[in-house]
């Protein structure tokens, strides 16, 4: 493919990642996945120079522009060897009007930045969107990080994770026989430290009430040695239906999975009802704090889907809390820097549930921040995805 022609195809590829966030459709990987399947005679040169394209423009501008084009000439602006592509050819984008309109940049549309948690000012706002590296957890059941250590040698320790290896952005960890074999899982730093502060241990009954495919349940399952009783929980039967293999991979034995129906949660967990030591609500958000994986959620958050997540992070929350036998703990957490996602949702939850209590220490030293009842962590501050999240006891 000459020049002009990935960057055609990089507009035909925006337009339908606008589309997909305005009209909550495909997320972009899986729409740029099915353009190259489409697109076989692209080569592997062809590929990785038209999704750096995308991915710039996603990046640079704010909000779902009007068109692919649009979003291109917005990066044209600030890229001088862009603007000569738009050159009429045959596979080639038209040539640049003089008149014509591009794409608004920035982070994000001010009404969405104004609901930044108070603590994220504009200093954060570079490193939000920067590419994220690729963090890896080494599997207690099967090694530790000195063993990733000695697999990925230009990798460095995460600070506060004792599990936790860093490597370069798109490093190709998961195609080492290592990943197959159990040893590692790939998840942000965040996802460590929240599956940490859950403060499980061996012996102890643990529920994970959003378990999706089961990143954190398997952290979990991690830190107690395989030696507690895990539920995991989803009420997404496709995501949920990741986490045996992935158990399996990983030696962890005693996770049972549990299909929750929607508005049925509560009767379905009827029988661990004031029972579970711990429990982790890791509510559905607005993924806000992962804007540097996942730049496009910017495109598709409204008023009408964040009061959604909000009023599920309210639901589940109460049903966790339901679970909690005297003076266990819940965890909520949600990678979100929105502050009615995050210490809003806790202080509603500690306003209903008197006697309930939010603890105060329980992330590594220096990394997150306190946030009413609980804690921001910020890719600028903590080097990782942001995130919110509260230790909440229950009364004895």
């Amino acid at each position: 493919m000459t020049p002009a022609a990935r960057l055609q195809t990089a507009i035909e590829i925006l337009d339908a990642i606008a589309a997909a966030a305005r009209e909550g459709g495909a997320p972009a990987d899986a729409i740029f996945a099915d353009a190259m399947r489409a697109r076989r005679y692209a080569g592997s040169k062809d590929r990785r120079a038209i999704r750096g394209h995308v991915y710039d423009a996603i990046r640079a501008v704010r909000s779902a522009p009007p068109s692919g084009r649009a979003a291109m000439l917005a990066l044209a602006d600030t890229d001088p060897a862009l603007a000569p592509l738009f050159d009429g050819s045959a596979y080639g984008p038209a040539p640049i009007a003089p008149d014509e309109a591009c794409a608004e940049t920035g982070l994000a549309a001010q009404a969405l930045v104004d609901l930044f948690d108070p603590l994220v000012g504009t200093e954060e706002h570079a490193a939000m969107l920067a590419r994220a590296p690729l963090d890896l957890r080494a599997n207690r059941i099967k090694a530790d990080r000195d063993a990733l250590a000695a697999l990925f040698p230009d990798g460095e320790a995460i600070t506060g994770a004792p599990d936790g290896w860093r490597l370069p952005p798109e490093t190709a960890a998961v195609q080492h026989p290592a990943y197959a074999d159990g040893i590692f899982e790939v998840q942000d730093a965040a996802s460590q430290y929240a599956s940490a502060a859950l403060d499980a241990a061996p012996g102890q009954a643990i529920v994970d009430l959003c378990a999706g495919g089961g990143g954190k349940t398997l952290a979990i399952a991690s830190c107690t040695g395989n030696d507690a009783d895990i539920l995991a929980c989803d009420t997404n039967r496709a995501r949920l239906q990741q986490l045996p293999p992935r158990a399996e991979r990983a030696g962890a034995t005693r996770i049972e999975t549990r299909l929750l129906n929607p508005g049925q949660e509560s009767a379905m967990l009827a029988d661990w009802q004031g029972r579970a030591t711990r429990v982790f609500v890791d509510a559905p958000c607005s993924g806000s704090g992962t804007w540097r994986r996942s730049p496009e959620l910017r495109w598709r958050l409204t008023p009408a889907r964040l009061d959604r997540h909000l009023a599920d992070q309210a639901k589940l929350i109460d049903i966790g809390a339901d679970l909690v036998a005297p003076g266990g703990k819940l965890l909520y957490a949600v990678c979100s820097i929105i502050a009615r996602e995050g210490r809003a949702q806790v202080d509603a939850f500690l306003d209903r549930h008197r006697g309930w209590t939010a603890d105060e220490s329980y992330l590594p030293k220096g990394i997150g921040r306190a946030a009413g009842g609980g804690f921001l962590l910020t890719p600028a501050g903590d080097g990782c995805d942001g995130f919110f999240l509260a230790r909440l006891t229950a009364p004895c």
